[in-house]
């Protein structure tokens, strides 16, 4: 008999022979299980819609998608150099704007002279007060900027002259932009000289927004300040006008201390109080959140090898070498032999001479920025490299700055002294100071550089404004005229009343003659006290006390004088 197989015991049985199972042992359908389709309730396809509805759907425009569209996003660069919000703005900024606005409207509308460096107070103020609320710390640059934007206003005090004026007030606003900036690279200086321009609109927004937040937080405290400023104005102008016609003295006094306001002046003045408000807003708005243009980042080209980019300069260092070997051949030979063997006159060799050296000046500092940007930068050999070859052209760029002053002294010496050849020389003479920055730079570092060429710029050109240029071509050609007694009367009649007191020193008839022109320009013009430079008050007190004696018939005798064309005109 076959065994048969034992069936082992179950939880649920008793451990006997195999038997139906429990009722609770047969599976139940869980919800977990799986059923079949059809099982499943079915499911009711979807409406089609109408035409109507479709027609609707594909008008309508989709809420997914904004209208208009979002603007682009800014560029990277924009996005570096933006700065943060701007601190709230003080009421004692808000003060030194609105002084500013009414010094500007009251006093620039008779002329320059003290105007502007009166104007530009309160404006500084305004700033200061701006940069002060913004956590900003005063720092030497900053208040070397500053100082000499300042310095610069004196120029107009002090000189008639139109031109160094114009340079002067320019050469101010950009080391005023500068000062509010505070930046330190090529990029920041050249950016940062302009761009107090672009808080023109944003220093009004900026106002408009703490003026509705003052108002706002103190709105019982601005009636009290505007009473007391309403009482003391009509109590000033009632009281000053009865003096006034108390006493002719008092009368003299006051019309020469406050500005001649009339009604036909009112656009003129209008627009000259919008310039000072607006301007001193984007002085205190750039203070309070000046744009970071130190931020952008320029990065230097390729650097190329040390024969590619040595080779070029080696072969421009031996040409102007040989240049200057002729120079020096010409200084120990003599100008006679160049300029028979050249065929030139002695003003065509000076003159033609000295703009080409001008030229190659300015060439010269051009091929050292782009021989800077491809430098190689391996090492030390490659720094010893760029140091030799460039510090060699910088010493013969100066021998060349040196051999153009000395052909425009020749010129001088020749034919007179003008404004064109003193504004050139100086130009020429600053060329050479930024190259000697630039050799400096080579052993120092060059951190300091960007802001060593601006604050160069600047104190050149206060120094071209202090020393009068007007004044020294007079000077030049009264000594010329001593000495050769040439003298070309009909070219001062341009020049301004810095040029009297050395005009002043000419004998009869050369004297009247030369000062004519100057004189009328002098009587037509009546500028008070505020407004007149200090060159004009002394050229005013030197023809009052020595009156000029006109001959017209003299004066047409001593040559170019009103024919419109004279020597100086040939340069």
């Amino acid at each position: 008999m076959p065994d048969t197989p034992v069936t082992p015991p179950t939880e649920s049985g008793s451990g006997q022979g195999p038997g139906p199972a429990p009722q609770d042992a047969v599976p139940q359908p869980s919800a977990t299980s799986s059923v079949m389709p059809s099982a499943l309730p079915s499911a009711e396809p979807p409406a089609m819609p109408s035409y109507r509805e479709q027609h609707r759907r594909a008008t309508q425009p989709q809420r997914s998608q904004p209208w208009p569209p979002p603007p682009p996003a800014p560029p990277k660069w924009l996005t570096d150099v933006r700065p943060g919000p701007p601190a709230a703005v003080r009421p004692a900024t808000l003060w030194a704007v609105l002084a500013t606005a009414l010094l500007s409207a009251l006093l620039l509308g008779e002329g320059l002279g003290l105007n502007l460096l009166v104007v530009a107070a309160p404006a500084a103020l305004a700033a200061y007060f701006a940069a002060q609320a913004a956590g900003r710390r005063l720092r030497p640059w900053t208040l070397l900027w500053a100082v000499g934007g300042l310095a610069l206003l004196v120029v107009p005090a002090l000189r008639d002259a139109g031109w160094p004026t114009f340079l002067a007030v320019v050469s101010a606003l950009a080391l005023g932009s500068l000062a509010l900036h505070g930046n330190r690279t090529w990029a920041g200086v050249l950016a940062g000289s302009l761009g107090v321009v672009g808080s023109l609109g944003s220093g009004a927004a900026w106002a408009l927004r703490g003026l509705r937040e003052r108002a706002e937080v103190s709105r019982g405290r601005w009636a009290p300040v505007v009473r007391t400023v309403s009482v003391a104005v009509v109590l000033l102008v009632v009281f000053g006008a009865l003096f006034a016609g108390a006493d002719a003295a008092f009368a003299d006094l006051l019309g020469g201390l406050t500005p001649d306001v009339s009604i036909a002046d009112g656009p003129w003045r209008i627009f000259l109080f919008a310039l000072g408000l607006f301007g001193a807003l984007a002085a205190a708005r750039t203070a309070a959140a000046p744009m970071r243009w130190d931020r952008l980042d320029i990065r230097p080209a390729r650097a190329r090898g040390r024969a590619e980019w040595a080779l070029p300069l080696i072969v421009l260092n031996l040409l102007f070498a040989a240049f200057i070997a002729v120079q020096l051949a010409v200084l120990f030979g003599g100008y006679d032999k160049v300029l028979s063997e050249t065929g030139l006159s002695y003003s065509e060799y000076a003159r033609q001479g000295f703009w080409q050296l001008l030229w190659a000046t300015l060439l010269t500092l051009l091929v050292i920025a782009l021989a800077l940007r491809w430098a190689p930068r391996g090492g030390a050999r490659d720094r010893t490299l760029i140091r030799s070859v460039l510090g060699t052209l910088c010493v013969l760029t100066l021998v060349v700055v040196a051999s153009a002053l000395r052909r425009m002294d020749l010129y001088v010496d020749a034919y007179g002294l003008t404004r064109l050849r003193i504004s050139v020389a100086a130009v020429e003479l600053w060329l050479g100071l930024v190259i000697v920055l630039i050799m400096a730079a080579g052993v120092l570092g060059s951190r300091w550089l960007p802001r060593a060429v601006a604050a160069s710029a600047g104190a050149a050109v206060l120094a071209f404004g202090l020393v009068s240029p007007d004044g020294l071509v007079a000077e030049q050609n009264v000594a010329r005229y001593r000495a050769t007694e040439k003298l070309d009367v009909g070219y001062f009649q341009d020049l301004s009343a810095d040029a009297v007191p050395a005009l002043d020193t000419l004998p009869e008839p050369q004297r009247s003659c030369a000062l004519v022109g100057i004189a009328a320009r002098l009587d037509d013009e009546s500028e008070p006290w505020y407004a007149t430079s200090l060159g004009s008050a002394r050229a005013r007190e030197i023809l009052e006390k020595r009156p000029l004696a006109l001959d017209d018939s003299g004066c047409q005798k001593l040559g170019m004088y009103g024919d419109g064309r004279g020597l100086y005109d040939e340069y």
